[in-house]
């Protein structure tokens, strides 16, 4: 593998992906709350949510400013939200991680991009129960693009549209199903969505894999107290989380698994 040609390069790529997804994460939080706010994404440098006041450059370096001003604005005062450097920090890690796993590679880009969608899924998804389509078809023109550079064209698309039902239409059905019985929504239509074109990046075997992992994360997440005024819990975090976990293991899991028989 490439990145492991000596230990220095080796610690160098994945510190520079671990710097770049903390640079990512800030940014893509910023893009998850102008995309709720109605905010224009490309409007110009982040400003605090409190007073309004344009941040400085030391004011946006991630991880490093929240800690030196201590969770707290430099112009007003009020706190700022623990989201923010968490999400620099995981999506720094996962950047590394996903360098480390599949080397410098398209694969790697294409994941980059899948898991940042996931973030901004789970960011909006956390904060107002919404899932935007825009990440939803960001999210489907990435794998495309992917496809098309593919050298098994065929293939890849096969595979895609096999995934993507594979996972959506069971759900989907199984939806309405329950929602005829208990007279009430059980699913979004955004997470079928979210299922669909996440679905789209993995065999079925994996998506299936995918579904039991999102299953056990919503209950989980069913622990925490993240419920709203209806009692209801973001499933869009759970779905993330599961397609993350599989990214790593899910062909291990499935081909141990298929390896019994």
């Amino acid at each position: 593998m490439t990145i492991f040609l000596t230990p220095f390069f080796t610690a160098y790529v994945l510190f520079t992906a671990f710097v770049l997804g903390a640079v990512m994460g800030s940014f893509l939080n910023c893009a998850s709350m102008r995309t709720l706010s109605g905010e224009p994404i490309a409007r110009g440098r982040s400003h605090c949510m409190s007073c309004g006041h344009r941040l400085g450059f030391f004011d946006l370096i991630p991880l490093f400013s929240w800690l030196f001003l201590k969770g707290r604005c430099r112009y007003c005062g009020s706190g700022v939200h623990f989201r923010y450097p968490l999400t620099e920090l995981i999506t720094g890690v996962v950047y590394a991680l996903l360098v480390l796993r599949f080397d410098l590679t398209l694969l790697t880009v294409e994941y980059i991009v899948f898991c940042s969608i996931l973030l901004c899924v789970t960011l909006t998804d956390l904060e107002e129960y919404i899932i935007p389509d825009r990440f939803i078809i960001i999210g489907i023109i990435n794998r495309i693009i992917f496809i098309a550079l593919n050298a098994n064209l065929r293939e890849e698309m096969i595979q895609s549209a096999v995934g993507a039902f594979s996972i959506s239409l069971p759900v989907l059905i199984l939806s309405l199903i329950l929602d005829r019985i208990l007279k009430k929504d059980t699913m979004g239509g955004g997470d079928i969505k979210l299922f669909f074109m996440a679905g789209m990046y993995f065999a079925w075997q994996v998506n299936i894999l995918a579904l039991f992992f999102s299953a056990v994360s919503g209950i989980m997440m069913n622990l925490l107290p993240l419920k709203n005024e209806k009692k209801q819990i973001p499933f869009g975090p759970a779905i993330s989380i599961a397609y993350v976990f599989v990214i790593f293991c899910g062909d291990f899991i499935v081909n141990r698994y298929m390896s019994l028989f």
